[in-house]
């Protein structure tokens, strides 16, 4: 598998199973995706997620229904308890081309990652279903090792387009960008917010 960043929007995503993992994975797409979710009772996390809920006896549809719940869709989960029918779920998007994601079962062809997202940044953590709870380590560790990542972005965004203007070596730019990112004074002052931080890099890089 390779990671990729997709812009769902406006997409329709179907989910089978209205429990907590049917809910979680509900939550990722709903606010930017169309979630539609078929399921004989739903969680109470579903109160505070804007889906359309669907109810539905999983053991009873055909092939022939189970297909047509899927027409449009671009991306099908399957999130049941039940091993069986998240495999025959998988099988039938196979038939149709569509993306699967299995909560319980035979693995699909998609995989739903650990997410830290801020307002410049979005970074994606996955062992691959072996470990979640690394997975989840490793979003604690970053979210608290790095709490002014997205002020840093916004400092070497506003140096990457000063220097473009002053400075016409790339790789003298490039040297000066790394030098501002390695800066562990610069961290610092980046907790008293983005223009203490810029005045510090313009003494420091730019005189």
């Amino acid at each position: 598998m390779i990671p990729l960043l997709v812009d769902v929007s406006g997409k329709t995503v179907v989910i089978f199973g209205g429990g907590e993992v049917g809910a979680r994975k509900a939550a990722y797409f709903a606010p930017e995706a169309k979630v539609r979710v078929y399921s004989r009772s739903f969680s109470p996390a579903f109160s505070d997620t804007h889906v359309e809920r669907q109810h539905l006896d999983l053991n009873n549809p055909d092939d022939e229904h189970l297909h047509s719940l899927m027409d449009g869709a671009f991306l099908v989960i399957a999130a049941t308890p039940d091993r069986d029918i998240n495999n025959r779920i998988g099988e039938l998007c196979r038939q149709k081309g569509i993306l699967f994601n299995n909560a319980e079962g035979e693995a699909g062809d998609l995989l739903i990652p650990s997410v830290i997202r801020g307002e410049r940044f979005l970074i994606a953590i996955s062992t691959e279903g072996s470990s979640p709870a690394v997975s989840r380590f490793l979003r604690e560790f970053l979210e608290s090792s790095l709490p002014d990542l997205d002020r840093m972005i916004g400092i070497q965004e506003k140096l990457r387009t000063y220097l473009k203007d002053c400075l016409p070596d790339p790789q003298v730019r490039k040297d000066i960008v790394w030098k501002v990112l390695k800066d562990r004074d610069v961290w610092s002052a980046l907790r008293e917010g983005e223009i203490a931080a810029w005045s510090l890099v313009s003494r420091r890089y730019l005189q």
